[in-house]
């Protein structure tokens, strides 16, 4: 039961799409992540998501539209979306997940297909 301070953590990586576990709740880790540039479509079949903008602005793309998100505002993906982030420039986003996804979901692993529960 300690406190985390989140920019500390984010101060802690530099890397992009590669998010880092500072916690968990019940079955659900919490993630920092920083994104820029464009990620894979996919979708989790089984998992919902939620995507906390914490600094910067992102690009929630779906196949039939984009949601803005700044920071302060947040969207969650039903699981089975299909779904691609995106970021013009740096954001930094705070995300929960339920243990175990793989941010790249169903889509085949590649450069950007992060390890599980990699814990900073």
């Amino acid at each position: 039961m300690e406190k985390v301070n989140i920019a500390e953590k984010f101060a802690g990586f530099s890397e992009t799409w590669r998010p880092k576990t500072i916690g968990t709740v019940d079955d659900y880790d919490v993630k920092l992540v920083r994104i820029e540039g464009d990620f894979v479509w996919h979708s989790h079949p089984d998992e919902d998501e939620m995507f906390l903008c914490l600094e910067g602005r992102f690009t929630m793309e779906f196949r039939d539209r984009s949601v803005e998100v700044g920071p302060g505002e947040m969207i969650v993906v039903p699981r089975g979306v299909e779904h691609r982030p995106r970021a013009d420039a740096q954001a930094r986003i705070m995300l929960f997940e339920r243990r175990g996804v793989v941010n790249t979901g169903d889509a085949p692993a590649g450069d950007l297909t992060a390890g599980v529960g990699e814990r900073i």
